[in-house]
C-alpha cells in the first residue's frame, strides 16, 4: 500500500496544524479531509484567541483571513424583558498588534490553513473519509479509505469531537450524554454599518456577547460575534437537558432571538447559514489517551476544549495541540521510533502550554454548568436588585443589601447563594 511518513486524517484547524509544522520540516505527510473542501463540515461559534497561538506559532496570524479583532466583550444576563450587561472594552492601548481575540468564519478560515499546509508541502485530499485505522500487532499503522489502504509511519486523529476512528479502534472511551453539548448556530446577514452602530465598533474591530439565562429552560448558554458583514448567532446547551425538555434544537436557538436584547441587535437581518454539531463540554480530562503506539490524537478528537462559563476555546486549543504533536512527531522521526514511548513528548509538550494551564485552572467550572440557578435566578436576581437601585419608586428604596434579600425571596435561600458564591469562586480559579 502507498506509504507516508505522517496521515493526517481531518483538515480542520487542528490537522491543517499538525500538518503544516510537520511538512515545514521535511516529512512527506497526507492530508485527508471528508468534506468536498476544508470547513464544509466544520461548526464553531467562530471566535478564536490568538495569543496562545502566537505564543507557539508567532507568524502564525500573517495574513489569516479574520473577520473583526475582538476589541470588547459583553457578559449579558437575559431575564425576561431585563437585562443586566457587564462589558469590558479594549481599543488597542494595551496590545495594539494582537488583540484578545478573532471573529473568524470556518468556511474562509479552514480553507486559508490547509493551503498553508499545501504550501509548506503537504498533499491535501478532500471527499475521502477515512473509515477505520489500520491496527497491526497493536500498532496504528495506517488508514483505510473505501477500498484503499494508506500506510503510515504516525497517524495524526483530527477529525472533530465525534472521533470515529478512535471508537472503531477502541481507542478511546465512548463519552456520556451528561459529558456532551450541541451547538445551534445561524450566520445572519447584516450591513456593516448596521454592525458597527449596534456594537459601538469600527471597520476593523467587533464584539463578542455571551448570553446567560433564557434558554427555553434548557442548561447551557448563547453567544454571538460580529464578522464582517453578518454576525454568528448561536447556542450551546447540554444534551441531556434538551433530550429532558423534548424541544428542538432550532426552538432553543428561537427562544433567544426572541429575547429583547437579542432581537434589537439582529433586527432586519437575513439568515444565510444554519449548523449544528455535538461536542464534549470541555471537562478537564487529563487521563485521556492523546497518543499510542503510532498514532497521535489532537483538537477536539481528543475533547481537547476549555469551557470557564463565559469563554467556550476550541480552535485556540486545536492548533495549539497540532503544533505540539509536530514537534512530537518530528523528534520521533529524527529517533525512527514511532512507539508510544517515544510519541509520549506530545502529551509532555502540551502540558507545558499556557492552553492546557488554563484547561486546569478552570476545571472546577465544568460542575457549575449543572447549577440551574446560575442561568435562571440570577440573571433575574441580578436585574430585580439593580432596577431597585437605579430606577426609585414612590415607596422608600432601600440600601444594596437589602434589596437583595427582598428580591432573594422566592428566588434563593441565603445557604444557596453562599454555596454557589464559593463554588464560583474556585471553579473559576480565584
Amino acid at each position: 500500500m502507498e506509504h507516508f511518513d505522517v496521515v493526517v486524517v481531518g483538515a480542520g484547524p487542528a490537522g491543517s496544524a499538525t500538518a503544516c509544522v510537520l511538512a515545514a520540516s521535511g516529512a512527506n505527510v497526507l492530508l485527508l479531509e471528508r468534506g468536498s473542501a476544508p470547513g464544509a463540515k466544520n461548526v464553531s461559534g467562530g471566535l478564536i484567541y490568538a495569543r496562545p497561538i502566537a505564543a507557539v506559532w508567532p507568524d502564525f496570524w500573517t495574513g489569516a483571513p479574520v473577520e473583526r479583532a475582538i476589541t470588547t466583550h459583553r457578559l449579558v444576563m437575559l431575564a425576561g424583558a431585563k437585562s443586566t450587561t457587564v462589558e469590558l472594552r479594549d481599543d488597542g492601548a494595551s496590545q495594539p498588534d494582537l488583540p484578545d481575540a478573532y471573529s473568524v468564519l470556518r468556511a474562509r478560515f479552514d480553507p486559508w490553513l490547509a493551503k498553508r499546509a499545501e504550501d509548506a508541502g503537504a498533499a491535501l485530499i478532500t471527499g475521502v473519509t477515512a473509515d477505520a485505522l489500520i491496527v497491526e500487532a497493536g500498532r496504528v499503522v495506517g488508514v483505510r479509505a473505501g477500498s484503499d489502504e494508506i500506510g503510515a509511519d504516525v497517524v495524526v486523529v483530527a477529525e472533530g469531537s465525534r472521533a470515529l476512528l478512535l471508537d472503531e479502534a477502541g481507542l478511546r472511551g465512548p463519552l456520556d450524554a451528561h459529558d456532551v453539548a450541541l451547538g445551534v448556530k445561524e450566520v445572519i446577514a447584516l450591513p456593516a454599518a448596521a454592525i458597527e452602530e449596534r456594537f459601538q465598533c469600527d471597520p476593523e474591530t467587533g464584539a463578542a456577547c455571551t448570553f446567560v439565562g433564557h434558554t427555553a429552560g434548557v442548561g447551557g448558554g448563547g453567544f454571538l460575534y460580529t464578522n464582517r458583514d453578518t454576525v454568528s448567532l448561536g447556542v450551546v446547551v447540554k444534551v441531556d437537558s434538551l433530550a429532558s425538555s423534548r424541544l428542538q434544537p432550532h426552538q432553543v436557538l428561537d427562544d433567544l432571538k426572541s429575547q429583547p436584547h437579542v432581537r434589537r441587535l439582529i433586527e432586519g437581518g437575513t439568515v444565510v447559514e444554519f449548523s449544528a454539531q455535538t461536542t464534549p463540554r470541555g471537562r478537564y480530562e487529563p487521563e485521556t489517551r492523546l497518543h499510542g503506539d503510532g498514532y497521535v490524537v489532537v483538537g477536539s478528537a481528543g475533547r481537547l476544549l476549555i469551557n470557564n462559563l463565559l469563554t467556550l476555546r476550541g480552535m485556540d486549543f486545536a492548533i495549539v495541540s497540532g503544533v505540539m504533536a509536530a514537534r512530537a512527531i518530528i523528534a520521533a522521526r529524527a529517533r525512527q521510533d514511532f512507539t508510544a514511548a517515544s510519541l509520549a513528548a506530545y502529551p509532555r509538550l502540551l502540558r507545558s502550554t499556557a492552553v492546557w494551564h488554563d484547561w486546569r485552572t478552570f476545571r472546577g467550572a465544568y460542575d457549575l454548568m449543572d447549577n440551574d440557578r446560575l442561568f435562571g435566578a440570577y440573571p433575574e436576581l441580578a436585574a430585580h436588585v439593580l432596577e431597585r437601585m437605579l430606577a426609585p419608586g414612590a415607596r422608600p428604596s432601600k440600601k444594596a443589601l437589602g434589596a437583595l434579600r427582598q428580591e432573594m425571596r422566592g428566588r434563593v435561600s441565603p445557604i444557596a447563594l453562599a454555596s454557589d458564591l464559593v463554588g464560583i469562586a474556585r471553579g473559576l480559579g480565584v
